[in-house]
């Protein structure tokens, strides 16, 4: 780890000239005095960092300690500059190993590259926290140890004891197969077998979990993505789906469909509007999602959505009726 620490120091030495003891330690989540100890250790295995005394002083290197990397033009560098302001790592629990790789990719680059690559990576926001509504959309996220505890089993296939939270169900251990991690929508999901049977595991729902000594009883190769999809099918197969027939204003289709399971049978009425055949969770689930879009969806089938959707309207239209103590002027 302090070897790592020491490249770090360097490296962030090389990128921006002159560092603060405090500056550096907070680039490094570390104390102070924990950088003064390292500024002390690199001098001594001979790298050429000196102190500038005063008030905009710190530490720096002698000019010219750097090195290239060749074959990384450009727009590879902007990629994987890129690729690493995705928040996959931060899923996986890889968020500060992400920091230290992105900072050694760009103080291998030329110096004609590094400041072009750097500069347009700045602009560029890829999955912001919040919408233009300035709605959050930060996911739930498993506490940093059960992710490493996992992804720990995952990579070296052993068995995974986890405490898990089901749905409306009492937490309790289940010891599982660990077969691959999956991040949708910023959610990490485990792919895994128990005693034989596949299973799919919310990380956000798992409060506690301990890589096992034992093997898991697993394939050697996975396609995960095919195993994703065919997990997804079931999923939107099973339960107490219902299928109901809506109409949609086209510019919040996008809404009603990416919330659905599956959307099939779309026509155009003479007015512009879009007929779908969607199918949701369940009812609760239909409710829910046509309540959301208000005077741009109407439900047409089955009946029950249509007195739903009516009995909820009418109370809402009760509760803002006119007080029987308002007087008019």
């Amino acid at each position: 780890m302090r070897a790592d620490r020491l490249v770090s120091l360097v490296l962030l030495l090389r990128q921006h000239g002159r560092l603060s003891a405090p500056a550096l330690a907070r680039e490094l989540e570390v104390s102070t005095r924990t950088v003064l100890r390292d500024i002390e250790a690199l001098s001594a295995a001979g790298v050429p960092v000196y102190a500038e005394r005063g008030r905009h002083g710190g530490f720096a290197l002698l000019p010219g300690f750097q090195t290239e990397l060749t074959g990384l033009n450009h727009d590879e560098a902007l990629a994987l500059l890129v690729a690493g302001s995705r928040r996959g790592a931060q899923a996986f629990g890889l968020g500060s190993a992400l920091t230290s790789a992105m900072r050694k990719v760009v103080d291998a680059l030329p110096e004609s590259h590094r400041a072009t690559a750097a500069g347009a990576a700045q602009r560029l926001l890829i999955d912001p926290e919040t919408d233009l509504l300035a709605r959050r959309l930060v996911a739930e996220k498993a506490p940093d140890t059960v992710v490493t505890e996992v992804r720990r089993a995952v990579f070296a296939g052993h068995k995974l004891r986890i405490h898990y939270a089901a749905v409306d169900q009492t937490p309790k251990w289940r010891t599982v197969d660990p077969i691959g991690l999956v991040t949708v929508r910023d959610q990490v999901y485990l792919l895994a077998t128990r005693s034989g049977a596949d299973r799919t595991y919310r990380l956000s729902r798992v409060s506690a979990a301990e890589e096992l000594a034992e093997p898991a009883q697993r394939p050697d190769r996975v396609d995960l993505d095919r195993a994703w999809q065919e997990r997804s099918t079931r999923f939107r197969t099973g339960g107490d789906q219902v299928t109901v027939l809506v109409r949609v204003n086209p510019a919040q289709s996008s809404d009603l469909v990416g919330t659905a399971l599956t959307v099939r049978g779309e026509e155009t009425d003479a007015d512009g509007w879009l007929r779908l055949e969607v199918t949701f969770q369940d009812r609760t689930h239909a409710e829910w999602a046509l309540w959301q879009l208000a005077t741009n969806a109407e439900a047409l089938a089955p009946q029950w959505l249509r007195d739903s959707m009516r009995n909820r309207a009418a109370a809402i239209a009760t509760s803002y009726g006119v007080s029987p103590c308002r007087t008019s002027i």
